[in-house]
């Protein structure tokens, strides 16, 4: 082995050596949490979704107790469904989070409406929303930098 690389990656003029795998492997790990946290979100929106679908008794009522008629259960089953078919197919990963944050909005909005309390009931739609977007972010790093710092010119 000479001075100037290792059999892990390569020696930089200052001696410090850096392994050319410690990105990929990062990489990797990032997109393998992002898709064990996409997974979990997709699963709890789908057995959400199939509750009310199916008619769930305790998916009418608590939507009924949100202020929904019991009618409209199967409509906002259907509309949870489209989301989270969206969002766990990855060429429409980012639509479907942009989607399913407007519907955590309106459950937001339902339960600060009814005066729910506020960190286990209103604010659980922020904390999937956040769960979600970690997912797509840990994914696709480059809808981040979109979002965070816009380039343009004004």
């Amino acid at each position: 082995m000479n001075s100037t690389s290792t059999t892990n990656g390569m020696r930089a003029a200052n001696g410090v050596t850096a392994d050319i795998g410690d990105g990929e492997r990062a990489s990797k790990r990032r997109r393998r949490a992002g898709l064990v946290l996409t997974c979990l979100v997709t699963a709890f929106f789908l057995l959400d979704a199939a509750g009310k679908l199916a008619g769930a008794e305790v998916a009418i009522s608590a939507t009924v107790a949100l202020g929904w008629p019991s009618s409209s259960v199967f409509f906002l089953g259907l509309l949870l469904l489209v989301g989270a078919v969206l969002h766990m197919l990855p060429r429409t990963t980012v639509l479907g989070a942009i989607y399913l944050t407007g519907y955590l909005g309106g459950a937001i909005a339902a339960h600060y409406r009814i005066g729910s309390p506020l960190f286990s009931h209103v604010l659980f739609g922020v904390y999937i929303a956040a769960i979600m977007w970690a997912g797509v972010f840990l994914r696709y790093p480059a809808v981040l930098s979109v979002i965070a710092a816009p380039t343009g010119k004004r």
